[in-house]
């Protein structure tokens, strides 16, 4: 499992702005947790089931932030996983935690936020 394609190939989806490629990096079934979705949908536990879900809350995110741009500061990996801490846009720092399936999508995502996101 080549941990670095995967950071890159997200992020470089990000840099495209290209929904179908940004979720070409997650499993049909990801468990997503995020404090952006406490924001935007009103789920108290900040969690997303599954690609439909999350389609939906990235096409929000992009149309919240036409700017919208990461860099990365860190990517620290662990067996089957990353951590990867990155600079939004604007200014806000974020630490996403993932963990892979076997087949090298993402299937468990925790995304941390420095300050308050949209």
């Amino acid at each position: 499992m080549d941990l670095r394609a995967h950071a890159d190939a997200w992020l470089a989806a990000w840099k495209q702005r290209d929904l179908d490629a940004i979720l070409a990096c997650y499993a049909e079934n990801v468990d997503f947790v995020a404090p952006t979705v406490v924001r935007r949908w009103g789920r108290a536990d900040g969690r997303l089931h599954g690609k439909a879900e999350l389609r939906r809350h990235f096409e929000l995110g992009l149309e919240l932030a036409p700017g919208l741009t990461f860099t990365e500061e860190a990517l620290l990996t662990s067996p089957g996983g990353y951590a990867l801490l990155y600079r939004r846009e604007n200014g806000n720092r974020a630490l996403d935690v993932v963990e892979l399936d076997q087949h090298g999508h993402a299937a468990r995502v925790n995304a941390f936020y420095a300050g308050p996101q949209q």
